[in-house]
């Protein structure tokens, strides 16, 4: 059973590495895959360019066992939209094995938004992560089509290759990546934020403001 979590990771912290790390560990997944979107149809275009985020990426999950990189969605021209994701997943996995494709809750709530919403359960489980403190906020609608699909069960996960909507509780991580874009706009350090060796890539470039000092 793999996992897949997206993202624009612009740039990556970890913020979004613990909760990739706990989704593994939770759901026994024989790894995750971390997907950054090119052209994310729903925020802000990224800063960074396709290659430089994968680049940091890369460097971030390096030691890190069961997270890796796919970067279909970079390579993909035009928006990057998550169901041509999974198929194209599934396509290369079979129709055995089971996908789970997890996202936060806050984003959940916007799913019906999403390109083809409805096919997502058709390629793939969906996990929602949530963390302490949100309040949730879905639409009834929203609200009502998970109650179709929800199970209560992990094990439920593997039994089936897709379909079904699980929640996993993830820990509470108060870091954004526009806050670490905000701190080197403005002179301030951002280390401790995300990974050091990416940190170190990051500090003297100039890449998002003002060069800090790598020491």
């Amino acid at each position: 059973m793999i996992g897949l979590l997206g993202g624009t990771f612009d740039p990556v912290h970890f913020g979004h590495l613990r909760p990739a790390i706990e989704l593994l560990e939770a759901l026994s997944l024989t790894e995750v895959r971390l997907v950054p979107g090119r052209l994310p149809p729903h925020r802000p275009q990224p800063r960074l360019t396709p290659a430089r985020r994968r680049q940091l990426l890369q460097m971030a999950v390096a030691d890190i066992p069961g997270l890796v990189v796919d970067g279909r969605e970079l390579d993909r021209i035009g928006p990057s939209y998550t169901v041509d994701t999974l198929r194209a997943i599934r396509d290369e996995v079979g129709p055995t094995e089971p996908i789970c494709f997890a996202l936060g809750s806050d984003a959940f709530c916007h799913l019906m938004s999403w390109h083809q919403w409805t096919s997502l359960t058709q390629y793939a489980h969906l996990v929602i992560l949530t963390r302490a403190g949100h309040g949730g906020g879905m639409p009834a609608a929203l609200n009502d089509w998970v109650a179709r699909y929800a199970v209560q069960s992990a094990s439920v996960l593997r039994a089936e290759p897709a379909g079904r909507v699980y929640r996993q509780p993830v820990a509470r991580l108060e870091i954004s990546a526009t806050s670490i874009r905000q701190l080197f706009a403005q002179g301030r350090s951002a280390r401790g934020l995300m990974p050091d060796v990416v940190w170190n890539e990051l500090a003297g470039s100039g890449e998002y403001g003002y060069p800090q000092v790598s020491t």
